[in-house]
């Protein structure tokens, strides 16, 4: 049976490199029928905090990557990692160290001097007396001799030399486990299979093989991926922008554009781009996965998720986009947001942008910039022109976009001018400049009334503002 794990810890936000991960998880569980768990490892308890997990919990259930099961909190296991660790003393597998932290420190000072690799000496390893006033750590008595050797599903075959490891510590000072301990044992009752997580935790991998192997388990396959850099070829961070996953929700992605976006963030099928997610089912294999490190590029992001955009209808848009609307202090009724995402679907690369530019619609303009209103308000021409159309519209048995579109050619017809010369004032009178579509469909969306009100304000701009 195939089972992952997604486990990351909550001392910040969930990042964007991690939902990569969670992602590569929940794929690999669903194309092979079989589990995919979550695992929250808060063993640090002077960083973990309840709102990191939340930010945790509400990441996944927006993405759409549900997990199976009851979520696993290590800080509520600590007595089941306690009894392990005081059998495994008992077997001979583990040892109390009562080294000061002066003394550690003394040690590599000493190691580094001679040009040795900084660690812990062993000293003991064989048993010793305990120091008054220390409270010890218990450390894993590491095999000193062989290899580990392992086939990683990215990085191909991995093989560390025992002596390169140290005996390192399981348990703290203070009584709490480490997490190369927590992780075995929770990995192997829970009977993962393949571990997916990023490659900055494969120094780790062989002392946690070598851990399996003292306590008797079955050792997972592991599949490292690559960190994310940013476009600067540094690591991702918050320098090149957002880094938490609900940071682009609030941006105004949608979670199919991030989930697209990341898949293909080291991972390729020929030429493809754009995937469903029945596509990513069929087509994504984490043995393909980049060995390299992706770069992150935002306008790659914007691009997929306009795409997106463009796909849905505007009955599924209209809930996010209320959320956005609602956190720009934009208030329109449901009927006009609905007619006018088709008209900003293409106009827009995310929500939050769709939101800000439909803002003209329930706001009548408070100025003009300064430059659009000296070429399009000029003289008493333009003014007697807009009242002329205001007056038109307001005699409208229908307002509707064919009606008004009717009521502008014969502004435009009667008064033998150019359609600029109805059409450029009326949308700035209108819009105040903002992005907008077709010059009938923007006079019909805000509704008649409003509509006539704006165009009467301008010519009030307009006049007073003569010479």
């Amino acid at each position: 049976m195939t089972t992952t794990r997604f486990a990351p810890s909550p001392t910040g936000d969930l990042h964007i490199g991690g939902v990569r991960t969670a992602l590569y998880c929940w794929l690999h569980a669903r194309q092979h029928q079989g589990t995919f768990r979550l695992r929250i490892e808060d063993t640090d308890q002077t960083r973990s905090t309840q709102s990191s997990t939340q930010v945790i919990l509400d990441g996944l259930s927006w993405l759409g990557l549900e997990h199976d099961g009851e979520v696993v909190y290590q800080s509520q296991r600590f007595a089941h990692y306690d009894g392990i660790i005081e059998q495994m003393l008992a077997d001979g597998l583990a040892y109390y160290c009562w080294c000061t932290p002066e003394e550690l420190d003394a040690m590599r000072e000493a190691q580094k001097a001679r040009g040795e690799k900084p660690r812990y000496n062993g000293k003991y390893r064989n048993g010793g007396e305990p120091v008054p006033g220390v409270d010890p750590v218990v450390r894993f008595k590491n095999p000193q001799e062989g290899s580990v050797v392992f086939d990683d599903k990215v990085r191909g075959r991995i093989s560390i030399s025992n002596s390169e490891m140290d005996d390192f510590i399981i348990r703290r000072s203070d009584g709490s486990p480490t997490y190369n301990f927590c992780v075995v044992v929770d990995d192997a009752e829970q009977e993962i299979s393949l571990v997916i997580r990023g490659d900055d935790h494969i120094n780790n991998t062989p002392r946690q093989i070598n851990l399996y192997h003292a306590l008797g388990y079955r050792v997972p396959e592991f599949a490292h991926v690559p960190m994310i850099l940013g476009d600067d070829g540094k690591r991702l961070s918050k320098r090149h922008g957002a880094t938490n996953v609900l940071d682009y929700r609030n941006e105004g992605y949608l979670p199919e554009a991030v989930l697209n976006y990341l898949l293909r963030l080291g991972w390729s099928h020929g030429d493809q781009e754009i995937f469903s997610r029945e596509e990513m089912l069929q087509y994504f294999d984490i043995a393909n996965v980049h060995s390299a490190a992706a770069a992150f590029n935002t306008e790659k992001l914007r691009w997929l998720n306009q795409h997106y955009l463009k796909s849905h209808t505007a009955e599924n848009l209209i809930q996010p986009l209320q959320a956005h609307l609602k956190a720009a202090d934009i208030a329109l009724d449901e009927a006009t947001i609905l007619a006018a995402i088709p008209h900003y679907q293409e106009r827009a690369k995310t929500l939050k942008e769709m939101a800000e530019n439909m803002r003209w619609l329930g706001q009548a303009p408070s100025e003009y910039p300064e430059k659009a209103a000296q070429k399009a308000f000029k003289g008493e021409a333009t003014a007697n022109l807009l009242n002329d159309l205001a007056e038109r519209l307001q005699a409208l048995a229908n307002y509707d976009e064919a009606s008004i579109h009717g009521a502008i050619e014969a502004c435009v017809t009667d008064n033998e001018v150019g359609f600029g010369k109805v059409g450029q004032p009326a949308r700035l009178a209108v819009t105040g400049g903002a992005p907008s579509p077709d010059l009938a469909v923007t006079l019909c969306l805000p509704g008649r009334d409003s509509v006539v009100k704006r165009l009467q304000q301008a010519v009030d701009y307009i006049n007073e503002n003569k010479g």
